[in-house]
């Protein structure tokens, strides 16, 4: 028997076949960005070590946090102006699917000459390439984020975005182990056992070519699967009802300009995301230094952690919508973000105490897996439900645009956080040991920003359950 709505109409159904196949964009995102943060700080590192004669790590920090910005900063301007393109974009194709192919193509050509170029020491030749990856990694990622609410009832879009970030979550994984076996310390460091890894370009080639081979397959798989014109025509009436039942009390009209009430929770959660990803994206960006500078140990142990988060985020993925469905997105997000400050808190008293904390010892801390499984799966809380959150706020016409909005916060955030953290560790008193308070600091502002948040329904959507809920057409 159907389950009924709040308004009493027919519950909503997820189609999990389709979801799933849309996740694949997703997938491919993922694992492009897992490869570009886990190797290029150290690529930058090593080469400004080289470029200006320096021995120490810590000193360069600075020019590889302005590198790493300078690639967010790109990305600031540029999602925005695709997912406003995207909206606008008619095409027998649909009009995401121009930019997620051509982005994609570009992309896995330009990708693996960034580690051919840090072979030959060229500094510049591998800031360029880092950029038109860049470039043409932004003209894909919004409108492939974007196509999944587009195709995607209100109600629905918190269990589909963590199904969708599943799907991206898989392409991470498959990167993180493919850069266990293929670590970026061993092309810079002699280690017992790897010698044949010393300067071996393909320890550092493989991971970036066996990424771009499946970011055009999963694009390939998109493209042919998912006929973006002919299910937009086919879901309008339901896509229109999911209008309806939105979670916000005050309804949005997109031929008015946005309520008080509406805009003041727009701002409050695009504040929230900020600081989260100034913490997230933060020590995410130097952690495979961390690893490497910090402690003295294989960068493949910070590899092994990312999976333990990645399996902690999994979870949360797969549970963030029924969570939500229960107690609606709002505290979802927050008991996310509260498992997340928990986590930075054991992390930063361990740190301080140095229990277990051995830096220079050659070994990686044992329970640095617990804490980032944790992490991740109070991280997943959120950006399951953050980002239906914001969609939540237009209608189908303008969801480029909104989702722009979305990754404009995350983006300032990650222009920012590398610079800022690089800057920190120049300060003589500080070094790696510093990132569990940096990123404690940053979530707590992101938890107190979000509790604010206000103009959500207290009564609860009805879904279908069960087989009924597994639509596989």
């Amino acid at each position: 028997m159907e389950t009924k709505t709040q308004t009493g109409t027919p519950g909503f159904k997820l189609n999990y076949k389709r979801t799933i196949i849309i996740g694949f964009a997703f997938f491919g995102i993922l694992l492009l960005w897992q490869v570009y943060d886990s190797w290029c700080p150290t690529f930058l590192t090593e080469l400004f070590k080289e470029a200006f004669s320096i021995t120490s790590e810590e000193e360069v920090q600075y020019l590889v946090g302005i590198v790493m910005a300078f690639d967010n900063l790109a990305a600031l301007i540029l999602l925005p102006i695709f997912g406003a393109l995207s909206d606008k974009t008619k095409s027998p194709i649909g009009k995401r699917m121009p930019y997620i192919l051509v982005g994609t193509l570009i992309c896995a050509i330009a990708f693996p000459f960034v580690p051919l170029f840090v072979h030959y020491n060229n500094v510049a030749g591998t800031i360029i390439m880092m950029a038109i990856v860049v470039i043409f990694a932004m003209m894909y990622r919004n409108p492939a984020v974007a196509l999944m609410p587009d195709l995607t009832p209100k109600p629905l879009r918190s269990k589909a975005n963590g199904i969708i970030n599943i799907m991206g979550y898989i392409g991470g994984a498959f990167a993180t182990v493919v850069g266990i076996f293929f670590a970026v310390s061993r092309y810079f460091k002699e280690t017992e056992g790897h010698e044949s890894d010393y300067q071996n370009i393909w320890t550092i080639e493989i991971p970036f070519i066996v990424a771009s081979v499946l970011m055009v397959i999963s694009a390939l798989v998109l493209f042919f699967t998912i006929k973006e014109n002919k299910l937009k025509d086919e879901l309008a009436d339901e896509l229109k009802r999911g209008e309806e039942e939105s979670e916000l009390v005050e309804k949005v009209d997109d031929d008015k300009p946005l309520s008080k009430a509406n805009k003041a929770m727009l701002i409050l959660i695009l504040a929230a995301e900020f600081f989260w990803f100034m913490a997230d994206n933060g020590i995410g960006t130097f952690m495979t230094n961390y690893t490497m500078y910090y402690f003295e140990a294989d960068s493949s142990a910070s590899m092994i952690n990312v999976i333990v988060g990645g399996v902690g985020s999994v979870i949360g993925f797969a549970v963030g919508g029924l969570i939500a469905s229960k107690i609606g997105r709002k505290w979802t997000v927050v008991s996310g973000l509260g498992v997340t400050v928990l986590s930075y808190v054991v992390w930063a008293i361990l740190s301080a105490t140095l229990l277990g904390f051995q830096p220079g010892s050659g070994t990686f801390p044992v329970f640095l897996y617990i804490i980032w499984f944790v992490k991740g799966f109070g991280m997943s809380l959120v950006h399951v439900n953050s980002y239906p959150m914001v969609v939540e706020l237009c209608n189908t016409k303008k969801i480029g645009k909104y989702t722009g909005y979305y990754y404009a916060s995350s983006m300032a955030a990650q222009t920012i956080t590398p610079i800022a953290l690089g800057s920190i560790l120049l300060i003589p008193q500080f070094d790696f040991g510093v990132l569990p308070f940096y990123a404690l600091i940053c979530c707590g502002i992101s938890l107190a920003i979000f509790l604010f948040i206000k103009n959500i329904k207290s009564g609860k959507v009805g879904f279908k359950k069960g087989l009924e809920a597994m639509d596989q057409d």
